[in-house]
């Protein structure tokens, strides 16, 4: 699946969401709701790293850690697109910069050998 796909299904899913949220409270969720969501879903995701490290006791960790990976991501996708974002175009642009980065500090420990 292409992450254009992935963006795509997520719109889907959101606007099943916003239907429901009108129903149930009236409203949708602002868009700095999405960002409340990611951090409880990051924090989710920090005990079940803990979990997987052996500092906590988790039962079926691996498929808990599968959704909390994807809700993540979820999030994310949402939050972009509620703030103008293109992900995918700032990923691919940060990926970049990053690799400049590691590449660079890679060719200075190879001088100073």
């Amino acid at each position: 699946m292409e992450f254009e796909d992935i963006i795509k299904r997520t719109k889907g899913i959101w606007k099943l969401y916003a239907q429901s949220d009108k129903k149930r409270l009236g409203k949708e969720w602002h868009r700095g709701e999405y960002a409340k969501a990611l951090a409880a879903d990051v924090g989710a995701l920090v005990k079940l790293t803990m979990a997987k490290d052996g500092l906590r006791e988790v039962k079926d960790v691996d498929e808990k850690m599968k959704h909390e990976l994807a809700d993540c991501l979820w999030c994310l996708i949402i939050i972009a697109e509620k703030y103008g974002v293109n992900l995918e175009k700032a990923f691919l642009e940060t990926m970049e910069e990053l690799e400049k980065r590691a590449s660079k500090k890679t060719l200075v420990k190879s001088h100073s050998l």
